[in-house]
């Protein structure tokens, strides 16, 4: 996964190890996630809206998709929604970060990537369209 390391850290504007930042390398995992799954990316992004939705957040994801303001959402509405499934274990797992930790970077994350995803048409164009989402993304939200 070197490469794909390299892409991102280069995304996030962090030349260093890219492990150094936590939110680096919750995105990582959850692309490591997407493109594992089988439906690809796409496919990993849908199932994820989907987990968002009936996991009582419909109203937050509908917003995220929309045009109008996106809905705020906390690590524990994160944590509440895909806890219970297994994805936030391994999201923390593959990061190496504790389970609240990477609730909180989803939080912050999520409702510009799905809105991303969505301008896009509901398609995040495999490997390197969702990796120029994330990239416009973190270039808008630089902290």
């Amino acid at each position: 996964m070197g490469l794909l390391d390299s892409a991102l850290s280069m995304l996030s504007g962090n030349n260093a190890d890219p492990s150094a930042d936590p939110k680096t390398a919750v995105m990582q995992a959850a692309i490591a996630m997407m493109t594992n799954h089988e439906g690809g990316v796409a496919g990993g992004m849908q199932t994820l809206i989907s987990t968002l939705q009936s996991s009582g957040l419909a109203d937050h994801v509908a917003s995220w998709a929309g045009n109008g303001e996106n809905l705020p959402v906390t690590g524990e509405q994160i944590q509440a929604a895909l806890g219970s499934n297994g994805i936030l274990q391994q999201l923390a797992e593959t990061a190496g970060l504790p389970h609240d930790q990477v609730a909180g970077h989803l939080a912050e994350m999520l409702p510009g990537i799905i809105e991303k995803f969505s301008q896009n048409g509901g398609s995040a164009g495999g490997l390197s369209g969702l990796a120029g989402m994330l990239g416009q993304f973190m270039g808008q939200n630089k902290a």
